[in-house]
C-alpha cells in the first residue's frame, strides 16, 4: 500500500486488562480484548496505523509499541483500582476530556474511530464529534437481550447490571454513532426490534480466529498432549470465566442423561474464578454435582495457560458451549478450527451460521436430556464424529480467519471515510 494512503484508526476498548499480550482471564478480559487486539492486528498488517484506546489503572505503562503500524494507548481516569464494566460509564467524562488532551497536544488525526461494547460507545460518540470523524460502534452484547435472558434472577444481582441506564444510552448511541457492527444476525434483528434501528445502519461481521494458531494435530500430538494434560477421548471441555450466563450448572444437569449412554464421559470445565461471587459460584455448581451424583465425573480445572489454549481444545472427546446467553461464542469456533467435535447452545448467533450435523451440533442447554443426547452422538457414531472434526475444522478457518474479518470491516470503514471533511474545513475556515 502506498504510504500516502494509509488510513489512521482509533480503535477504543475500555474495560479489563486490554495489552499487547493480555492477561487473558482476569476480570473483564476474555473474547472482546482478543478481537479488539487480533482485529488491530490485521488492520496494521494491512498497513494501516491503529490506536487502541484503553483504560490506565494499577502500574500499567502509558503505551504499549507492538509494531510500526499499532500501539495499544492508555487515558489515565477513574483512579488507579480496577473498575468493573458495569460501572466504567460512570466515569467516561473524564475519559473523553483526558483522551481529547492527549490527541490535541500530540496533534494525532484519526479517520474514523471503531468503539467496542456500550462503554467505549458512549465515549467514542462523544470524541467522534468533538473531532468531526466517523464513529462505527461493535456492541459485542445488547442490555436488552441480557436483561431478557436473566429473568428471574434475584434483584439484587439484576441491581448491578443497571440495566435500565444501559438500555436507554445503547438506544442514543445505535441512532447518533454512523453505523453499527453487530456480531451476529441474531444482533441484528434484535437491535432493529427492541432498539428501533433500521437494518440499513448495521451491517453483520463475525468475529475471526487466529488461523495460524487453532489449527488440528497430528494423531501422535494429540496423544501426547492427553497424556501431559490428563485429558482423554472421553472428555467433554468446556472452558470460560465463572458467570452464570456461562451456564455450566446446565451441563452439569446434563451429565446424568449423558452418563447413561457414555458410562465412560467426563466433565472438564475449566472456569477461571477472580473473586468472592465467582467462587461462590463454583461451590454452587460442585454442590448440585453432588446433589446429582456425578461429583466423581466432573474434572474441575482454573485458568488454562494460554500457550495451552489450543492443545487443550485438541485433546478431549468433545467440545461444548452451554451457555445461556453469549453473543457469539468464540471459544467453540476455536474449538472447532482444531477439529474437535462441537456442541453449541441455541441461545446466541453462532448456531445459525453453521450447518447442523456438518460443522456442529446444536441444543438447548436448558433442556438436559436434549443437550446429552448431542454431546452423545459423535462419542456414539464414528462417522459424525469424522463429519464435524473436518468439516468444523474447514467451516472455522474459512469463514472466521481474522485477516478476512479485517478487510470486511474496512469496507465499512471506507464507505464512511471522509464524511466529515467538509465539516472540518468549515471549522478551520471559521477559526481562521
Amino acid at each position: 500500500m502506498n504510504k500516502q494512503n494509509i488510513g489512521s484508526l482509533l480503535m477504543i476498548s475500555l474495560h479489563g486488562y486490554v495489552a499487547g499480550t493480555p492477561e487473558l482471564g482476569k476480570p473483564d478480559t476474555g473474547g472482546q480484548v482478543v478481537f479488539v487486539l487480533e482485529l488491530a492486528k490485521r488492520f496494521a498488517r494491512l498497513g494501516y496505523r491503529v490506536d487502541v484506546m484503553t483504560r490506565q489503572f494499577e502500574d500499567q505503562p502509558a503505551e504499549d509499541i507492538i509494531n510500526d503500524n499499532l500501539r495499544v494507548v492508555r487515558i489515565p481516569f477513574g483512579g488507579k483500582d480496577f473498575i468493573r464494566k458495569e460501572d466504567m460509564h460512570d466515569w467516561y467524562g473524564d475519559f473523553v476530556t483526558n483522551a481529547l488532551a492527549m490527541i490535541r497536544h500530540r496533534g494525532l488525526q484519526y479517520d474514523v474511530i471503531n468503539s467496542h461494547y456500550w462503554d467505549a460507545g458512549v465515549s467514542g460518540q462523544k470524541i467522534a464529534e468533538e473531532l468531526q470523524i466517523p464513529h462505527i460502534h461493535t456492541p459485542h452484547s445488547l442490555g436488552w437481550w441480557k436483561q431478557h435472558d436473566m429473568e428471574g434472577a434475584d434483584a439484587a444481582e439484576m441491581a448491578g447490571y443497571r440495566f435500565d441506564e444501559r438500555i436507554q444510552k445503547e438506544f442514543v448511541l445505535y441512532r447518533n454513532c454512523d453505523h453499527v457492527i453487530a456480531t451476529t444476525e441474531q444482533q441484528v434483528d434484535l437491535i432493529a426490534e427492541h432498539y428501533q434501528l433500521p437494518k440499513d445502519h448495521i451491517s453483520m461481521i463475525p468475529p475471526g480466529i487466529d488461523e495460524a494458531r487453532f489449527t488440528p494435530a497430528t494423531p501422535s500430538r494429540v496423544a501426547s498432549v492427553r497424556q501431559k494434560h490428563d485429558l482423554r477421548e472421553t472428555d467433554i471441555y468446556v472452558v470460560g470465566r465463572a458467570a452464570e450466563n456461562k451456564g455450566y450448572d446446565l451441563i452439569i444437569e446434563a451429565l446424568p442423561s449423558l452418563l447413561k449412554m457414555q458410562p465412560e464421559a467426563r466433565l472438564v470445565l475449566a472456569a477461571g474464578a477472580n473473586s468472592d461471587s465467582d467462587n461462590a459460584l463454583l461451590g454452587q455448581w460442585k454442590q448440585r454435582a453432588s446433589e446429582l451424583g456425578v461429583s466423581d465425573k466432573i474434572s474441575w480445572r482454573g485458568y488454562v495457560a494460554d500457550e495451552d489454549l489450543a492443545d487443550f481444545y485438541r485433546a478431549p472427546g468433545i467440545f461444548a458451549l452451554p451457555s445461556r446467553y453469549e453473543p457469539f461464542g468464540m471459544t467453540a469456533v476455536e474449538a472447532m478450527a482444531c477439529g474437535t467435535p462441537t456442541v453449541v447452545t441455541i441461545h446466541g448467533g453462532l448456531f445459525e451460521q453453521l450447518e447442523f450435523g456438518r460443522h456442529a451440533l446444536v441444543a438447548d442447554p436448558k433442556r438436559p436430556e436434549e443437550f446429552a443426547a448431542m454431546l452423545n452422538m459423535p462419542m456414539q457414531y464414528p462417522w459424525v464424529r469424522e463429519t464435524l472434526s473436518v468439516e468444523g475444522a474447514r467451516f472455522a478457518r474459512r469463514v472466521f480467519g481474522w485477516t478476512g474479518i479485517a478487510r470486511r470491516t474496512l469496507q465499512v470503514f471506507d464507505h464512511f471515510k471522509g464524511r466529515y471533511d467538509d465539516l472540518q474545513t468549515d471549522e478551520l475556515t471559521l477559526a481562521n
